[in-house]
């Protein structure tokens, strides 16, 4: 039987929401949300990125994303650091990338196991089918 798109947009949203309890849970005990931990993530990919940057990859509006950039540094985290006219870059401090690596373990253990009953052909297919889903640009919004 076919599915229908409504059926499988919601299958990708309770996925997402699955992982986003999940990892939540897991970082705790290192003292990080899971935006935290996904900027940890995104600054040791992309040392130097600006804050507009580091907002859309972790998907908060530049304002948001600020006022988490400033309590990560206060902790340690990351550092900010001038720019280019007046642009903010970031960088991880040695901590940062401490509980970075930590998170990452808790972070790989928790996706294994949601993953776990698809092949790696099953995988790969599903990564393929989600990429032709988001286009070239993942980020555009939909059309109405």
């Amino acid at each position: 039987m076919p599915h229908r798109r409504a059926d499988v947009a919601l299958a990708v949203k309770r996925l997402q929401h699955r992982h986003h309890r999940a990892l939540s849970a897991a970082l705790a005990p290192l003292g990080l949300s899971l935006v935290q931990w996904d900027t940890l993530r995104h600054l040791h990919r992309e040392p130097g990125a600006s804050l507009h940057d580091l907002a859309e990859l972790t998907f908060q509006t530049d304002q948001s994303f600020g006022s988490l950039a400033v309590r990560m540094a206060d902790r340690g985290l990351i550092e900010r650091v001038p720019g280019p006219g007046r642009a903010v870059k970031h960088r991880l401090t040695d901590e940062g990338e401490r509980v970075r690596a930590a998170g990452q373990h808790l972070v790989d253990g928790v996706l294994e196991r949601s993953f776990d009953g698809l092949t790696a052909r099953q995988l790969d297919l599903l990564g393929d089918l989600l990429d032709a889903a988001l286009g070239p640009h993942p980020t555009r919004p939909l059309p109405e």
